[in-house]
């Protein structure tokens, strides 16, 4: 369980009423992934961003989100899921992670599932922050 989950379920999540928490589901590649509603800042279509010089491959670059510089995040391209088609279904999850807002490409969004804290893995560890 993810120290996130964690804390939630120490402080009171939503979704505790119903015995869950609420996540946002969203698919990368054939696979699909869920992050917590309450860091969910909006969705929007992908969009031109603005090049950043020297940064990683998947750092796509930046947007300016009502004058927030905001990071945006090829989670395709940091997965190492092939060959990356933006088409009508990409979409851009804005998140506030740490009091950071930070965007994140991905294929869909596909819906708001309850999870009980029993149904929920711990996230895989990648050796480094982002």
């Amino acid at each position: 369980m993810t120290q996130a989950v964690q804390a939630e379920q120490k402080h009171g999540a939503v979704g505790a009423s119903t015995g869950g928490n609420e996540f946002l589901t969203f698919s990368l590649g054939q696979e699909e992934y869920g992050i917590d509603i309450l860091k969910v800042q909006e969705i929007r279509g992908y969009d031109a961003v603005t090049y950043i010089a020297n940064a990683p491959e998947f750092i796509k670059g930046v947007i300016n989100l009502r004058g927030i510089i905001v990071p945006i995040v090829d989670m395709r391209i940091k997965f190492n899921l092939g060959n990356v088609i933006y088409n009508e279904f990409t979409v851009v999850i804005i998140l506030n992670i740490a009091h950071r807002v930070v965007g994140m490409v991905v294929d869909g969004v596909s819906d708001v599932t309850t999870l009980k804290p029993e149904e929920i893995k711990s996230a895989p560890e990648f050796g480094t922050g982002l």
